[in-house]
């Protein structure tokens, strides 16, 4: 079941870390970041996590297409707060 407690913290989360990451310019920084959101990934709520990756198995996992993966979970987020 996803609760509006899962979507809300899920969003602060990854809204917080989307924040850094886009303005970051230091790959170590990026590094941690992708490596913290794996960890949140393996622990979130699995249905969420079902929901926001869609048909991708690798959402939010894949090095090449982090950036563009973290600022639609955080667009799929929001859209899920607000209806």
């Amino acid at each position: 079941m996803i609760t509006k407690d899962s979507i809300e913290t899920a969003y602060s989360f990854l809204h917080q870390k989307q924040r850094v990451y886009v303005h970051s310019t230091l790959d170590w920084q990026k590094d941690d970041i992708e490596v913290a959101i794996a960890s949140y990934v393996d622990n979130m709520n699995q249905e969420l996590y079902d929901t926001i990756r869609g048909e991708r198995t690798d959402f939010l996992l894949d090095h090449k297409r982090f950036n563009e993966d973290i600022t639609q979970a955080v667009d799929i987020l929001e859209k899920m707060l607000w209806h």
